[in-house]
């Protein structure tokens, strides 16, 4: 299907130069932003080359029309493990599922948010998790901002030309880019850098 496609109609290819606060020494490094989701995953990517922060693509991933939860988990590592093997990001950044009332559609947030993780710990990426509190605040100085807010400070900050008809993939961007400007920071979010480092901080998810 179209949707299923890395590459699509709402992939954006523009550039742009940011400052974040603090940055590491290293010269280059993608970073991978994930929003995940059982019916919508949103991704995005960027490119931090000397201090300063180019825009790569973001896209989204469809799942409303697969009824299988399993199916769902499946396609969302199968996802996440093309785009580290297409882009080849050196860090990834994921949103932490929000915990609301619904415990069903918590545990369902959290098996998502766990299958991208998996994929990225299997090619043994660093990866930062960021409450979406955080990344609001990061993005526009507001941890209460509306989801139509942040995308539109992503499209002033990055010259986005237009935004995706659903938001779920500049929440993807968005977590990318809050992971680069608290780049250096000591305390930033849960950071895991291998499965072993992921069992060692939630032996409760193992059990």
């Amino acid at each position: 299907m179209e949707n299923d496609k890395v590459i699509s109609s709402i992939d954006y290819v523009f550039g742009l130069v940011m400052t974040p606060q603090k940055e590491s020494l290293n010269s280059e490094k993608i970073i991978l932003g994930i929003d995940p989701g059982t019916t919508i995953m949103g991704f995005g990517l960027i490119k931090v080359v000397s201090k300063q922060v180019q825009f790569m693509q973001l896209n989204e991933l469809h799942l409303k029309k697969y009824i299988d939860h399993y199916t769902k988990l499946k396609l969302i590592f199968d996802r996440t493990i093309e785009l580290i093997d297409t882009y080849h990001p050196d860090e990834i950044a994921i949103e932490a599922p929000f915990y609301g009332k619904n415990v069903q559609s918590m545990l369902k947030l959290g098996r998502a948010q766990g299958v991208a993780m998996a994929a990225g710990l299997s090619r043994q990426i660093p990866i930062t998790e960021y409450s979406p509190k955080k990344i609001k605040m990061a993005i526009t100085g507001n941890g209460n901002a509306s989801k139509e807010q942040v995308a539109k400070m992503l499209q002033s900050t990055l010259q986005l030309k237009e935004l995706p008809k659903n938001l779920d993939a500049t929440d993807g961007l968005a977590a990318a880019v809050c992971h680069f400007y608290n780049a250096g920071r000591v305390a930033i979010g849960k950071s895991y850098t291998g499965w072993a480092s992921f069992v060692k901080n939630n032996p409760k998810k193992i059990d």
